[in-house]
């Protein structure tokens, strides 16, 4: 029986590929969390995408209502709302309601939990897609409030 073993050259290309390997994905983003069950919790989802500026990144999230917005009317309507999810850390939820009803009774200092997509900004970010998909192509998002759910 021939025993074959790498030769020193070769264990330290594979030492450097390696390296190189983690590195790159460290620098891509691979090994952080941004799933709703890793780390803390889920504000830490939506914080590591705030600081990593990524967008269209499925979230869960919840927090206190910090103001309550006029509706935006142009093009699809939405109820928008300012939440307090960590903190020194905002979003801004943007809630369709020409595809789901609208949160009622929504008040500053309200708790609220919510599933919807993450898109980066330098004030916090936005999430959306807080409703159902009539298309069933995007995930079904959600918001929770004093036990009632809008979707």
């Amino acid at each position: 029986m021939i025993k074959r073993t790498a030769s020193l050259k070769q264990r330290i290309i594979y030492i450097l590929l390696l390296i190189l390997i983690l590195a790159v994905s460290y620098e891509r983003g691979v090994f952080s969390t941004l799933s709703p069950t890793g780390g803390n919790g889920p504000q830490d989802a939506i914080s590591e995408a705030w600081k990593q500026q990524l967008s269209d990144v499925q979230v869960t999230g919840s927090g206190i209502v910090e103001k309550v917005l006029p509706d935006d009317t142009k093009g699809s309507r939405h109820q928008r709302f300012i939440v307090r999810v960590g903190p020194n850390h905002t979003v801004l939820i943007a809630h369709n309601i020409d595809l789901a009803p609208r949160v009622d009774g929504l008040a500053r200092d309200d708790q609220v939990t919510f599933y919807g997509e993450y898109e980066w900004n330098d004030k916090g970010g936005v999430v959306h897609w807080t409703h159902h998909d009539p298309k069933n192509i995007h995930p079904h998002g959600w918001i929770e409030h004093n036990g009632k759910k809008y979707e």
